[in-house]
């Protein structure tokens, strides 16, 4: 079994959020190429609504940047293992809840393990802006999907507790 460290991990960027309330509402700016790595540029999004309690992922790309977007409602326990052997923090964990009231956008590179658990009582929502198309132009490419979830390594079982 592979044994992981706590530590900041390479490439993963968490960028907090700031929310602007008035009269109308409420806004949130979720990402901003100013603040994107070099090179990441998204090319769709997607919303997810996850249940209290449920758990997605973990799972890696080996070519897509994720960009999730944690603005509420609920809130997110996200994992994160640095999964790329040529990488200073190869086998690093990082931890961290975002969400109602810690909003965040979390940048995961390439080769990093991510998942994550909605840690509240409410559905949870996430808003993802990839760097690559689901399934390539028109759906008909492989999807660049590692998953982990029958792998039983230690970064497993620490997330599904």
């Amino acid at each position: 079994m592979m044994k992981y460290k706590k530590g900041k991990i390479k490439g993963v960027v968490v960028v907090k959020l700031r929310k602007f309330s008035d009269y109308r509402g409420v806004l949130i700016e979720t990402y901003r190429t100013d603040v994107l790595p070099r090179g990441v540029r998204p090319v769709m999004s997607y919303v997810s609504f996850t249940k209290p309690g449920v758990s997605r992922g973990p799972h890696e790309h080996k070519y897509q940047t994720d960009v999730f977007a944690f603005v509420g409602p609920g809130v997110f326990e996200l994992h994160l293992w640095d999964n790329r052997e040529n990488s200073r923090t190869y086998l690093n964990k990082m931890v961290l809840k975002a969400g109602k009231g810690n909003l965040a956008t979390v940048i995961v590179p390439p080769g990093i393990v991510h998942g994550y658990k909605n840690v509240s009582k409410e559905n949870g929502m996430v808003l993802n802006f990839p760097d690559k198309l689901f399934g390539g132009v028109g759906k008909k490419e492989k999807v660049d999907e590692i998953r982990h979830e029958d792998k039983g390594d230690d970064f497993y079982i620490d997330f599904v507790k």
